[in-house]
């Protein structure tokens, strides 16, 4: 019977060290759910630590409420209770070859993604009218919309966006746009 009422002991005082009484008898009074502030919205923050550096700190003199690295470019496209399908597409890497980079190589271009000018984008509308069509472009994104499709599209590589062109060939139902690429200047983009 003794080691039965240790054991109760034992259990209350872990209990004990576990449950820390609090100190205001009010507080204790709540219940839990009143006991959660606006701190406890969210996931935990880290510890902060107190830099007081200025480098830490650079702010932009603009009226700007957020810097351009803040917002993500492409969040607000994502429709996920859209219902309408995507169409089906296809990306085509191009490049602009001339005889003296075909035989004699004298601009150091080769065949990889490395030395493509422009993308063109071939999207199959069936059923689709040009006066349908809403065609957005943005550095990275493509957005695409008529009554029957849908197509949100990240591209693989940044484009000039307002540089680009779009032609509908009704013969196949295709829409083609061709959007010149990005690309920084190295010594394989030297154009």
């Amino acid at each position: 019977m003794e080691s039965s009422l240790a054991s109760v002991q034992d259990l209350h005082a872990l209990s004990a060290l576990l449950n820390p009484p609090e100190e205001d008898e009010d507080f204790k009074k709540l219940k839990p759910m009143a006991r959660i502030g606006p701190g406890h919205i969210g996931a935990p923050k880290p510890a902060r630590t107190d830099n007081n550096d200025d480098t830490t700190r650079v702010k932009k003199k603009s009226k700007d409420i957020w810097d351009e690295e803040e917002v993500t470019e492409v969040s607000h496209f994502d429709d996920l209770i859209d219902p309408r399908p995507q169409p089906e597409y296809e990306i085509v890497l191009k490049q602009s070859v001339g005889t003296e980079d075909l035989f004699l190589g004298l601009s150091r271009k080769d065949p990889s993604s490395m030395c493509c000018e422009s993308m063109l984008v071939k999207v199959k509308l069936p059923g689709t009218k040009v006066s349908d069509l809403v065609l957005d472009v943005r550095e990275t994104f493509l957005d695409l919309r008529t009554p029957k499709y849908r197509l949100g599209l990240h591209l693989p590589h940044p484009v000039h966006k307002q540089e680009g062109t779009a032609r509908f060939i009704t013969e196949r139902e295709e829409l083609e746009i061709t959007l010149p690429m990005n690309r920084p200047m190295d010594c394989i983009n030297l154009a």
